[in-house]
């Protein structure tokens, strides 16, 4: 099986030949006009006596010229018809360029007989389609972005309007704090949450590698956690062995927080969440399981996006960033992550190398 790399190669060459054969068919052509206009000189008899011609440098120049004329009138003629595909690239490149990225490229069946323009066309098209999405998602993160801000923003605004009007009582007052507090920590952790995952995004080496104890790491996390698992009396079930592994300590941290802390938002009050840790060929996984709501099958393969949720009413208090920086650890140690719900039930598998080297 052919590699990227091996196709790759195959295109620049067949580019390559194309190019070559169409110079090449130029100058043919060129040379067949001046090779029968030499048999017409011939068969007038001018060649026999062409030492005898007092100005025969005159007439070599005159030739000279006549064969570049024939050539440019050639390539006038035949410039635009073997060039009018790459015309196409072009304009095609400069719409892409302009912001249109629902620009493609397309090839009539006789083109397309070549290898090399089916190829380009695929290519190109494949790289528009990939600079749409890209826009998509730059959009969708736009606007949940500014979502997700406004909200807390306009929240701490209109309590603080009441409380500046006065006329309250001290229980509303201290509700109203309260609320103002609870909004400005969300809009914290927002920020920094935001912070991290850029961090971790524009890294692209995994330094500050570590061996430690990967259990002892996560019934840490859980006890960080407590005072929100308690508080709806949910069942946390914590049991496994002693695993250690070689990785990035506080970036792991961020991982066993970010799933628990989902698995305690989405559990119903008196739920159950299950962390269960094994390790075998290498590999150390670790899985959390939460009861309560499934993950519509739609979302399946968008929580990991950048400020997506499931919820897109965004009634459910966070910010879809978590599991966007979940995703971005995993991949930076060389691992896996998933997720599985059914049955009332929701899954989250991290498979970590146990070295990531």
């Amino acid at each position: 099986m052919k590699t990227k790399l091996t196709r790759d190669k195959e295109q620049r060459i067949n580019l390559t030949l194309l190019l070559s054969g169409i110079v090449f068919l130029n100058l043919l052509l060129t040379f067949i006009i001046e090779a029968l206009a030499v048999v017409l000189i011939y068969n007038l008899g001018l060649i026999e006596s062409w030492f005898m011609v007092p100005h025969a440098s005159s007439i070599l120049i005159a030739l000279a010229l006549i064969s570049l004329f024939l050539g440019s009138l050639m390539t006038l003629f035949l410039g635009p018809f073997i060039l009018k595909p790459i015309n196409r690239i072009i304009n095609a490149m400069n719409r892409l360029a302009s912001g249109d990225f629902a620009t493609r490229l397309h090839f009539n069946r006789r083109a397309l007989k070549l290898n090399v323009t089916a190829e380009l066309m695929d290519s190109f098209n494949s790289m528009a389609e990939a600079l749409e999405k890209t826009e998509l998602l730059r959009m969708d993160f736009i606007n949940n972005f500014s979502h997700e801000f406004k909200t807390p923003i306009t929240s701490i605004a209109g309590f603080a309007k009441l409380l500046k009007r006065g006329r309250l009582s001290e229980d509303e007052k201290r509700e109203y704090l309260d609320i103002i507090e609870e909004e400005s920590l969300r809009l914290s952790a927002m920020a920094t949450n935001v912070l991290d995952l850029s961090r971790v995004e524009n890294q692209t080496i995994l330094t500050d590698v570590t061996v430690f104890d990967l259990s002892e790491q996560i019934r840490n996390c859980v006890l960080l956690l407590e005072s929100s698992w308690e508080k709806k009396h949910i069942d946390m079930v914590v049991d496994f062995d002693e695993y250690s592994i070689c990785a990035n300590e506080e970036l792991l941290k961020q991982v066993w927080i970010n799933l628990l802390s989902n698995a305690v938002k989405f559990s119903p009050e008196y739920g159950c969440v299950v962390v269960k840790i094994s390790a075998q060929g290498g590999k150390v996984t670790v899985s959390v399981m939460n009861t309560g709501s499934e993950i519509p099958a739609e979302a399946d393969g968008r929580i990991f996006r950048k400020f997506y949720q499931a919820d897109e009413s965004h009634a459910s208090e966070g910010n879809g960033i978590g599991l966007a920086i979940v995703k971005r650890v995993v991949d930076l140690h060389n691992g896996s992550v998933s997720a599985e719900s059914r049955d009332g039930t929701t899954t989250f598998t991290v498979t970590l190398p146990e070295n990531p080297a």
